[in-house]
């Protein structure tokens, strides 16, 4: 009676880059999504793009002609990429959004930004990218829990912190296999 559901699924592991502008969450992502599919993960790296009026779209074109005669669904399809577009209110966007559009075959998904979406959240670990060392004690009174920092910026030593620090620039690997110690058990268990 107390047992598992067995047909329930694994979620998907997800990982969240923070921090400030300019503070180095691309090149973390990059690293991270180069390394992860290194080891044989399929990777999906979700970013942010703040800006109220941005459209990856172009204007005058066929798929922008589409959106502006009302589709909520535009699908580009060319030699090498698949593309879809919806229309929707992502303001309203949560967690579960995000992964469920996702494919099912991906093994973890990387996500960049989204702040205010996973602070707090538990079931996702934050990789905090720092431009300056005071951004730690703050970042670790903002996000919860925090996996490693990265960046520029390497945390102070008399900060206390238990948190490992990995130089994405001079040590990729050390900053994929704290995501990839994280994450491998999650993926094993999901295959």
């Amino acid at each position: 009676q107390g047992e598992p559901n067995m047909s329930t699924p694994i979620p998907t592991p997800v990982i969240a880059v923070v921090g400030s502008r300019r503070s180095g969450k691309t090149t973390a992502v990059e690293a991270l999504v180069k390394g992860l599919t290194e080891k044989g993960y399929k990777v999906a790296a979700v970013k942010h793009i703040s800006e109220p009026d941005f459209t990856i779209d172009t204007v005058g074109k066929d798929t922008w002609r589409y959106a502006q005669a009302g589709a909520s669904i535009i699908m580009s399809v060319a030699a090498k990429e698949l593309a879809t577009i919806r229309k929707v209110d992502a303001t309203r966007i949560n967690l579960n959004d995000i992964v469920k559009n996702c494919q099912d075959n991906i093994d973890v998904i990387i996500l960049e930004g989204f702040r205010k979406l996973v602070a707090q959240d538990p079931l996702v670990p934050k990789v905090v990218t720092l431009k300056a060392t005071d951004e730690a004690l703050e970042a670790s009174k903002f996000f919860k829990p925090i996996l490693a920092f990265t960046g520029p910026a390497s945390p102070a030593e008399n900060l206390g912190s238990r948190t490992p620090y990995a130089d994405v620039i001079k040590e990729p690997e050390k900053l994929v296999d704290i995501v990839d110690k994280r994450t491998e058990p999650i993926i094993k268990k999901r295959r």
